[in-house]
Order: structure tokens, then C-alpha cells, then sequence
């Protein structure tokens, strides 16, 4: 291994020894107790620690870094405390996630990293984010994040790399190369000849290195990161080294070779970076043990704050409220339903106004989507909103969806606020992981704001077919930390919309395709939020109560009006995550007798939620079963009078009458 020192003080290389050293050491410390049982499991980074070192001491400590699993230099290398990170690990209270995380699955906005999922390749749209965020404040900053070869398998790959490519982010893509995902070879993984080939399609730079070699991974880090920020462009690495243990302690090394391993064990990137330093007259034998001795009574000391028994104390109170970050709490329905002089429009046109009227009150808001610029989106509603605040607010995006979800994230951990426009709700399935996974969950982890909403145009009636016409909603509405907003009308469209973008925790705005243009209703001129999380009773009645959301109030309402000799309580849930239960139990107090109806298929549809809640909840209330009046359990047909028959307005008339007759 052939080291140059360059321009490097024999300060500077202590200071690159001591570095390496202590994950290292730490780790040795770590296998010992993973024996001992005092922790439960280990992602070893033995044979690895001059990436992770040596790229941390390349960036500046206010720049983000997004690691993974067997990167422990990283957080060495930011300084922060063996104690706390020791805790983390046992799962204890007081570690970064409060117990609620394995390892390195976290992340601290103190020290500026960003820490990992399971699913590895989403945090690399994440860091478009950050690096999209840094290039909107015009900072001389680069974010840097790493990957696996396996990693580079993923879509989330080619989609980060793509955006950061097109959108010419300052962006450093890290690719630790170890041969091994788990224990499926690289040959089975690609078969390019070397993974920095996967630049040149990208049309950025790229570098393969030794990553066993610290001086090489620091020097080339430092210059790549001075280009990623002079030429706003990203920038790809691949690292060669050789994890010199399991993917975890308890998957083994036995599919290893024995000599990879015997000719990987001579580039020790330790060992090695030791003999240089021999060699160069900067440290002797006396000296290093010494360093490691003082590394030891370090460890030892740290270790010792928080030697005691694991604290965990479940408080049930606390783990709901973590869910979610505190939102601004709207207490007051804009009252514009009954009064003069307020304007009419169309709820494509409130939806329009209320994104206008919100990048005005932020100067931090930045709308992404597909087409959303000068096209003004795929049904017009973002026309004339890139003339008003320019290209770099109103943003088109490549048919990314992972990589632009994962984008909004990172334009989050920098301050920003961000709408993105799912072009049509069916395709949220694109980037499904980022906001089920990632979006939803990052608050409870470690307390980071996900401050996102995604707008979602859904629904049938316009002979779109299976895969622009879906309800999807309740795939959501199952996963905690997520908030699922779905307005009916016009007025709360609108302050939907507003109350979603001030709320700082990942909002699904589902809009109805439908309703765009077919209904009208009054909406204030002014800036005003309706809460999330309250229904809106639409009108009062006596014989049964329908509760219902979205196209299924104007079933609702449309049937009152053929059938005025009935007496119909109408409930418009508006927000379907969280559910206001209090208005529901109001709707069965009024009637004794429900009908839920929604455009969504029947089973597992919200429909059953509601219908669960009230049948436990508010049986006494009740004088007949809870009725669902739901689509048929089938994908959307594309033929206009198979779609009819498909939607539940089809079969209203025939579950009034059941309820009615019960």
C-alpha cells in the first residue's frame, strides 16, 4: 500500500491515526460485549474504518453526512459521545432514538448526520435534498452519502444519481466496495467492470480508489468536495475495500474465501497507515501503544457512565405524542359557507390559490412534480406559479418518485418546506418505501420533521382505467406518523392545503380528479387553514347517518335531494389520519343508524376502520349494524358503463334502503 502524505502536517497525520484507531478499537470493544450479551447485535465496519474516517475529516463538521451500518467512523469522527452512542446500542431510553432503533438506524441533527434505514437506498435521495437545499441558500456545502455495491442494485441508485446529475447538486456519492452484499458476490450484483462506469451514463465525474488507504480517501474527498461546490455538481466515488467480518456478527464469514480473506488481512487499513507512520518518523511503536492505551482508558471511562442496567421505562403517553411533531393548532373553521360577497370557484381553482397564497407566506416552500412548471402539471393546476417564483421554487423532476420523496426529506433537514406532485396517486407506488419508511417514521426515530406534503389527484369517474383511476388512500392510513387529508369541496380544498403546508409533519393531500372542475363553492379570498383532523358535518338529519369523504359527499348529497322525504345526517370525515372520532360518535348520536360510504374498495378500505370504531365504541348508540357502501372489490375497469357499475354510487340506493328497513 503506498501512502502519500502531501501536504499533510505530522499533526494532521496523528490526528488521521488517533481517528482510525478509536473505531477501531471501540469495535474490538463492542465484539466483546456482543458475546457477553450486553448488546444484541453488530454490523462489523473491522477492515473498512479508512472510508468512513477518512471522508467524515474531508467535510466540513456542518455538513451532512448520511451513513450506513458499518460506519461507526463517521460518528467518531464527528465527535460524539461513546457513552450515548453506547446506549443507543443496548436500546436504552436515553440513546439517540430513545430505544426505538437498532444501531446506526438514526440520525442527529446536532452532529449532522442523517442516519440510515433498512431499505439502504433511499437516503441517497435524501442527500439531493440536502444538497438541492444548500444550493437554494447559495452555501459553499456539499452533502455526502454512502452506499454499498450491493446498494448500487437498487432504482434508488439510478434515480438519485439521475436528479443530482440534472439538477447539478453538490453531492458526493460513496460507494464502499467490499465485494459481499451479505454473501451474494459482486459478481452476481453487476457486471460492469467497475462500479465509477455508472458515472459517465449519470454525465458527472467519477473515481475508483483504495479505500483501505486513509491519506487516499481524505486528499481525494477534499478535492472532490472543493469541485462539488465550485461547479455545483455531483460527484460519484467508488472505495475499494473488504469488510474482514460477517455482514453481521451472526451471518459468518464462511462463504468467504479463505484467501481473500488472508490477502484482504495484508491491507489492514490500520496496520498499514501504522508502518507508514513508523516508516516516516512520525510515531514509533512506544508512542502508538501509548495512543492506544490513552484510546482505552477513553472507552473504558465511557463506558463506565453507563455501565448500569438498561433504562427503559415504557410510557404509552409518550410514544403516541413522538409520532408526530407539534403542529400548529387551527381552531377556527373559516365561516364562508353562508356569507355574501365571497367569491365562487372551482375546486381545481382553490387548490391553485391555496399553493399560491402559501409560497408567498414561505419563502422556504419548494413545489416539485412532473411537468409542474411551465406546463403547469398534468391538470393545470401549478400554471403560472413558475412565472411568479421562478424555476428554482417551482421545479420539474425527472420520473423520479423515490428520489424526489427522498428529496422533499432532505430539503426538510435544512428548514424547507416542499409540496411534491404525485402525478397521479397510482403512481405513489414508485415511492411507497420513501413515505411509508422513511417519511413517516423519521419523527418517532429520532425526532427530525419531515416537513412534506405529497398531492395526490385520485378517484374514478373520468375512464382513466386501473392505473390512473385507483383510491388508494387506505394503503396509507395504516401507517402511523403519516397524516392523510381528503377535502370535498372547494373551501376546504383550500385551507386543507394551507393547514397541510404549515404542518410539519408528512401530509397526503388526496384531491378527487373528478371533482376538478365539475363543482363549485365559495372560497375566501384571504390566507386561512382548516383544521386537520375534524369532519365537517354537511347537513343534519334524523333517519340515518351516511359518513363519508371526498366524491362520496356529493353521492351523499345528490341522493338527499332525489329522496326529500328522507332526513339524511352527512358527515364529511375530511381528514383520514388521524380520524375524528368525536364527530363520528356525534353522527351515530344523531341517527342510531350509519351507512359508511367511500369510493375505495370494500375490503380494508377506511370504511372498516369506521365501522370497527363505532361498532366498538358506540354499540349502544346503534339501532342496526353499521352498514359499508363501498366500490366493488375489483380493479377499476376503463369502460365508461363498467366503471358506473365498479363505483359505489352504484349501489347507494340499495343500502339506504337496507339500513332504512332494518
Amino acid at each position: 500500500m503506498h501512502f502519500e502524505r502531501k501536504n499533510c502536517s505530522n499533526e494532521e497525520l496523528v490526528r488521521l491515526y488517533k481517528s482510525i484507531l478509536l473505531p477501531r478499537m471501540i469495535e474490538e470493544k463492542m465484539l466483546v460485549f456482543l458475546r457477553q450479551g450486553r448488546i444484541s447485535k453488530w454490523f462489523s465496519g473491522i477492515g473498512q474504518e479508512a472510508i468512513a474516517v477518512g471522508a467524515t475529516l474531508a467535510m466540513k463538521p456542518e455538513e451532512w453526512i448520511l451513513p450506513l451500518h458499518r460506519n461507526l467512523g463517521v460518528f467518531t469522527s464527528r465527535n460524539m459521545p461513546l457513552s450515548k452512542l453506547f446506549l443507543q446500542w443496548q436500546g436504552s431510553q436515553d440513546g439517540y432514538s430513545k430505544g426505538r432503533e437498532r444501531s446506526f438506524h438514526f440520525g442527529t441533527r446536532e452532529h449532522a448526520i442523517c442516519g440510515m434505514i433498512s431499505h439502504l437506498g433511499p437516503q441517497l435521495g435524501v442527500a439531493d435534498g440536502i444538497a438541492l437545499a444548500y444550493k437554494l441558500q447559495k452555501k459553499n456545502r456539499a452533502a455526502l452519502v454512502f452506499t454499498g455495491d450491493g446498494g448500487t442494485s437498487e432504482g434508488d441508485f439510478h434515480e438519485a444519481l439521475n436528479v443530482a446529475s440534472v439538477w447539478d447538486l453538490p453531492v458526493i456519492f460513496l460507494i464502499e466496495n467490499n465485494g459481499y452484499g451479505l454473501s451474494t458476490p459482486v459478481s452476481e450484483q453487476y457486471r460492469c467492470e467497475s462500479l465509477v462506469y455508472k458515472a459517465e451514463g449519470y454525465g458527472m465525474e467519477g473515481v475508483r480508489i483504495d479505500g483501505n488507504n486513509i491519506l487516499t480517501v481524505y486528499d481525494t474527498l477534499r478535492g472532490i468536495r472543493e469541485y462539488c461546490i465550485k461547479y455545483q455538481r455531483p460527484y460519484l466515488v467508488e472505495c475499494m475495500t473488504f469488510r474482514m467480518r460477517g455482514h453481521e456478527e451472526a451471518s459468518g464469514i464462511k462463504y468467504v474465501p479463505a484467501e481473500l480473506l488472508e490477502d484482504w488481512a495484508k491491507k489492514d487499513p490500520v496496520s498499514n497507515f501504522e508502518q507508514f507512520l513508523r516508516e516516516q518518523g512520525v510515531l514509533d511503536d512506544g508512542r502508538m501503544e501509548q495512543m492506544k492505551e490513552e484510546i482505552r482508558q477513553t472507552i473504558e471511562a465511557e463506558l463506565t457512565q453507563v455501565s448500569g442496567p438498561i433504562k427503559l421505562v415504557p410510557d404509552t403517553e409518550e410514544e403516541f405524542f413522538d409520532v408526530y411533531a407539534p403542529a400548529p393548532y387551527v381552531t377556527e373553521e373559516p365561516d364562508a359557507f353562508a356569507g355574501e360577497g365571497v367569491p365562487e370557484k372551482r375546486l381545481i381553482d382553490a387548490i391553485s390559490e391555496g399553493l399560491d397564497q402559501s409560497m408567498q407566506q414561505h419563502g422556504n416552500l419548494v413545489l416539485m412534480g412532473q411537468d409542474i412548471a411551465e406546463y403547469g402539471g398534468a391538470f393545470k393546476i401549478t400554471e403560472g406559479l413558475v412565472d411568479k417564483y421562478g424555476r428554482s421554487r417551482v421545479r420539474n423532476t425527472p420520473l423520479c418518485e423515490s428520489a424526489i420523496v427522498g428529496c422533499a426529506l432532505g430539503l426538510s433537514l435544512e428548514g424547507y418546506k416542499s409540496v411534491m406532485e404525485m402525478q397521479f396517486a397510482d403512481f405513489a407506488t414508485a415511492g411507497f418505501n420513501q413515505i411509508v419508511n422513511n417519511l413517516a417514521k423519521i419523527h418517532y426515530r429520532w425526532g427530525q420533521a419531515a416537513d412534506v406534503v405529497i398531492r395526490m389527484p385520485t378517484g374514478a369517474g373520468v375512464g382513466a382505467g386501473p392505473f390512473h383511476s385507483q383510491s388508494n388512500e387506505a394503503w396509507f392510513a395504516h401507517v402511523p406518523g403519516l397524516k392523510i387529508v381528503y377535502p370535498s369541496n372547494p373551501m376546504d380544498a383550500k385551507g386543507l392545503l394551507i393547514a397541510a403546508i404549515n404542518d410539519p409533519n408528512p401530509v397526503l393531500y388526496f384531491e378527487h380528479k373528478a371533482l376538478y372542475r365539475s363543482i363549485s363553492g365559495p372560497v375566501p379570498t384571504d390566507y386561512y387553514s382548516t383544521p386537520i383532523g375534524k369532519g365537517r358535518t354537511v347537513q343534519d338529519g334524523d333517519d340515518f347517518s351516511i359518513i363519508t369523504y371526498g366524491a362520496g359527499v356529493h353521492w351523499a348529497l345528490d341522493y338527499a335531494a332525489a329522496h326529500p322525504a328522507l332526513s339524511i345526517h352527512i358527515l364529511d370525515l375530511r381528514t383520514l389520519l388521524p380520524l375524528d372520532y368525536t364527530a363520528i360518535r356525534a353522527a351515530v348520536e344523531a341517527t342510531g343508524k350509519v351507512l359508511v360510504l367511500h369510493e375505495d374498495t370494500l375490503t380494508g378500505g377506511v370504511g372498516a376502520e369506521v365501522a370497527a370504531w363505532i361498532g366498538e365504541h358506540c354499540f349502544q348508540l346503534l339501532d342496526a349494524p353499521v352498514l359499508r357502501c363501498a366500490s366493488l372489490d375489483t380493479p377499476i375497469p376503463f369502460n365508461g358503463g363498467l366503471e358506473q357499475n365498479f363505483l359505489a354510487s352504484a349501489r347507494l340506493d340499495e343500502y339506504v334502503r337496507k339500513i332504512l328497513n332494518y
